[in-house]
């Protein structure tokens, strides 16, 4: 049963092996964030013997999440990412560059996957707005902008908005 303090609906990440890193990791880069508790199961399950699973419960950006460690069951993939909405230029960079660090890897489009195997979209929180935009011109004119970057650009994407 949840309590009143307790989410009831949350994100919870399945990890081959490194979720308190993984953990770790992303609440070194989010503010309002940190590892809350790591759980060993006691006993001998489908992944291992006992101490082998861990169950991490932590915060990002004050959202409740949690990850397992429990051996190689089904990898990450580009169905399910997490989408990290930034103010500036200087804070998307900061982002980005701290979750590839270490091995991740870019994709397209705003598009990353961190050295775990977590896909993520660290993408201009004006970006929405703008691809809502009544006028279809306008909206395809930073569709089609946004569709030629890796690493999203602010600017860009604001000057291909207002031509």
């Amino acid at each position: 049963m949840a309590t009143k303090n307790t989410p009831k609906i949350f994100p919870h990440l399945w990890y081959a092996k490194e979720a308190e890193e993984a953990a770790k990791l992303y609440a070194s880069i989010f503010p309002n964030s940190r590892v809350d508790h790591v759980t060993e199961l006691r006993s001998e399950s489908p992944s291992g013997p006992p101490g082998s699973v861990k169950v991490v419960d932590f915060t990002l950006l004050g959202q409740r999440f949690q990850a397992i460690t429990a051996g190689p069951h089904h990898e990450f993939n580009d169905a399910i990412s997490m989408v990290v909405l930034c103010d500036d230029q200087a804070e998307l960079d900061r982002y980005w560059n701290a979750l590839l660090e270490g091995g991740g890897r870019p994709q397209a489009c705003g598009w990353l996957v961190d050295r775990f195997g977590l896909r993520w979209q660290i993408v201009p929180a004006a970006f929405d707005q703008m691809m809502r935009d009544p006028d279809p011109v306008r909206s395809k004119k930073v569709t089609d902008a946004m569709l030629k970057m890796v690493k999203l650009d602010i600017a860009a994407l604001e000057a291909a908005y207002r031509s």
